[in-house]
């Protein structure tokens, strides 16, 4: 049986991550209380985030994939021109791809909410009130672990979309985010 970190039997873990000695200190310092809070900021940031895109069609007009860029070449086509690295058209530039989409939906709408529901498995102030969290994850020891494979999805997504910015011109792509002037540039054509 595995031995929680209060002390009590706990139900063993699926699967365990043997991580290197350096993250195995014990040290429960400020850190971890940033983390929280970082993690209720991105909660609820990504919370007006949602709303905000589904209130103002963002998501439908923007990130969901067209049938026809579902279809099996197509997403073939995409690839392979990532695989070659074929930098993006000017027209190619102004929307996004299928793969872009469905990294963005994945993300926003499974990767962080799993991130939520393995942090909240990890809690034992939350998993007391609501023990299903810590329950369908398999115990804390494999929340854990899976809470650490879902932050190194999300730190390798950041990695590759700073890698694609880059690659289409940051000045032009940082500008174009920041003060939205593609945009406006866009609809005065």
């Amino acid at each position: 049986m595995h031995w929680g970190e209060t002390g009590t039997r706990g139900a063993p873990s699926l699967f365990d991550l043997p991580l290197p000695f350096v993250l195995d200190l014990g040290i429960r310092g400020p850190g971890r209380y940033l983390h929280f809070l970082a993690a209720w900021v991105c909660l609820f940031t990504g919370l007006l985030y949602v709303i905000s895109g589904l209130r103002s069609g963002h998501f439908r007009k923007n990130v969901w994939p067209k049938k026809s860029d579902l279809a099996l070449q197509a997403v073939l086509n995409v690839v392979l021109n990532h695989l070659r690295f074929k930098r993006p058209t000017e027209e190619e530039t102004q929307s996004y791809n299928v793969l872009q989409r469905l990294s963005y939906l994945g993300v926003v709408f499974v990767l962080l909410p799993f991130m939520f529901l393995s942090g909240f498995a990890m809690s034992p102030a939350i998993t007391s009130v609501f023990p299903i969290f810590v329950t369908i994850l398999g115990g804390h020891q494999s929340a854990r672990t899976l809470h650490f494979f879902a932050a190194i999805l999300l730190v390798l997504f950041l990695v590759v979309h700073i890698a694609m910015v880059v690659l289409a011109g940051f000045s032009k792509r940082c500008r174009a985010m920041i003060t939205g002037y593609a945009t406006a540039r866009k609809e005065r054509a």
